[in-house]
């Protein structure tokens, strides 16, 4: 579960992580936490979706409007460009219950009535505009949100409709969603939006759950010697995250690990080819959080954070985090038909 998030806030486009687990094993905890993890981003001053100030392509429309006949020489500031200010990759979370207007946005009723004017409210997805956007219980969301989330997700962009006004800005996000699967399953389209999924389950061994224990009263019995107690590791990890995302702009794969990649993936009857690109993104992204090349272990490694919910299954049947076991069963049937061909 760390090691995903931690991949896909080292490389967004890994498309997300889905946790599934039990109930009570820190899934909500562990992504909440994520947010002081989150590295700093260049965003263009004062404006309410954080547009990047060097995509002039995915800026909002007010972006555009102030600032779209420059050439890109006033970055700094001035007549020609935006200001540039930084901020922390913001994490939003999804509460159960959200309506439609609080994840869309909405039109200003205190403006419009006091004023008469059509002034858009935005909503939790401009909100999470290059960040992260959590959404706890994701199996139980309601399907038109699903819907608004899917569409954001493959454009990029939330479009609004709304009493005679027309919105559109940038929501590029990386989706995190918890669930247990006991509640429910997740709708095919949506669960295929997720780049990573792993499970979570209790702790069995005594001694382990000893440790959780006492750890977690010692944070109700003093929150702030707790937090301090573990900053400068909190610190660390945040850094070792930012050295591997400057890192993964100069990882390349080679031609033999695409190879492999696309083996695995035919090999467990997997759909499509979001499943072999994801793996390759995930390997890279490995190979730059650990410093080292990418072998036949990383793709291994993340075949089986990105193809557990991409495996072929039966009606009813449960996702199978077994990609190893299933990936040797697999090799031992060709070879068992291999041997009786011949």
């Amino acid at each position: 579960m760390k090691i995903s998030l931690i991949l896909a806030v080292i490389n967004p486009s890994l498309g997300g992580v889905l946790i599934r687990g039990e109930k009570g094993t820190a899934k909500s905890t562990a992504v909440r936490a994520l947010a002081e993890l989150l590295p700093q981003q260049k965003v263009v001053a004062g404006c309410v979706f954080g547009c990047d100030p060097f995509s002039r392509d995915k800026w909002c429309e007010e972006c555009q409007e102030k600032y779209g006949q420059g050439q890109g020489q006033g970055l700094g500031g001035g007549e020609s460009g935006p200001g540039i200010e930084s901020r922390r990759r913001p994490l939003v979370e999804l509460p159960i219950g959200a309506t439609e207007d609080r994840l869309l946005g909405s039109l200003n009723l205190e403006r419009a009535m006091v004023k008469g004017e059509s002034v858009f409210e935005p909503g939790l997805l401009a909100a999470s505009n290059r960040g992260v956007l959590y959404v706890d219980e994701v199996n139980l969301l309601d399907d038109f949100l699903v819907d608004v989330i899917l569409d954001a997700a493959a454009m990029g962009r939330n479009f609004v409709e709304r009493e005679g006004m027309s919105v559109t800005h940038p929501a590029l996000f990386t989706l995190v969603g918890t669930m247990n699967p006991e509640e429910g399953e997740l709708r095919p389209q949506l669960l295929d939006r997720f780049g990573l999924c792993v499970e979570v389950k209790g702790l069995l061994e005594p001694e382990k759950r000893m440790e959780v224990i006492s750890q977690r009263l010692l944070f109700e019995k003093d929150p702030r010697a707790f937090v301090e107690k573990w900053e400068r590791e909190e610190k660390n990890l945040g850094l070792r995250i930012e050295e591997a995302t400057e890192r993964l702009r100069g990882v390349e794969v080679s031609e033999g690990a695409l190879e492999k990649a696309v083996d695995i993936c035919l090999k467990l009857g997997v759909d499509g080819h979001r499943g072999d690109l994801t793996v390759i993104k995930t390997a890279l992204t490995l190979s730059a959080w650990e410093d080292e090349p990418i072998g036949e272990e990383t793709i291994i490694r993340a075949a089986e954070l990105a193809l557990p919910h991409r495996m072929r299954r039966k009606p009813f049947q449960d996702v199978d985090f077994n990609v190893k076991e299933r990936l040797l069963e697999r090799l031992m049937e060709e070879k068992a038909l291999s041997g009786g061909a011949k």
